[in-house]
């Protein structure tokens, strides 16, 4: 057993894998257009982001859908950037810790989970319909 002094807080790369790993879990008819979505994992949102979304915690954002829902795509859209979803690895971290009770890797999946299903056009009240994860 390591020494518990020795230990090291999960870092980005850490988290990323833990998301593709929940993007390669995801069933056949949503894999595809899943992955067409860009992965960005950074410590924390931007203060710009912050500001944008009236947020004044920075660790009150997990994660973020950036770009046009696939039920809003036209084949006439040009898009600027591609299609990302965003997670904040200090924030996540920060509710691991709240949440005793799930594994990172559970709840890395449930933020990206829920970011990706933005893409698909789903809102925050849809998403909420069927995942009372804060229960």
């Amino acid at each position: 057993m390591t020494d518990p002094a020795d230990w090291t807080a999960p870092d980005l790369a850490c988290i990323e894998r833990l998301a593709r790993a929940a993007l390669d879990a995801l069933p056949a008819p949503f894999a595809d257009k899943a992955r067409e979505v860009a992965l960005r994992v950074e410590e924390f949102p931007s203060d710009a982001l912050l500001d944008e979304l009236d947020i004044d915690d920075p660790f009150g954002l997990t994660g973020l859908y950036e770009g046009i829902p696939l039920t809003e795509k036209s084949t006439y859209d040009q898009p600027m950037q591609p299609d990302t979803v965003w997670l904040f690895r200090r924030p996540i971290l920060d509710e691991w810790a709240d949440r005793t009770d799930q594994p990172l890797g559970a709840l890395v999946a449930h933020v990206l989970v829920h970011e990706i299903a933005h893409h698909f056009g789903w809102s925050d009240a849809d998403i909420a319909a069927i995942d009372r994860w804060w229960e």
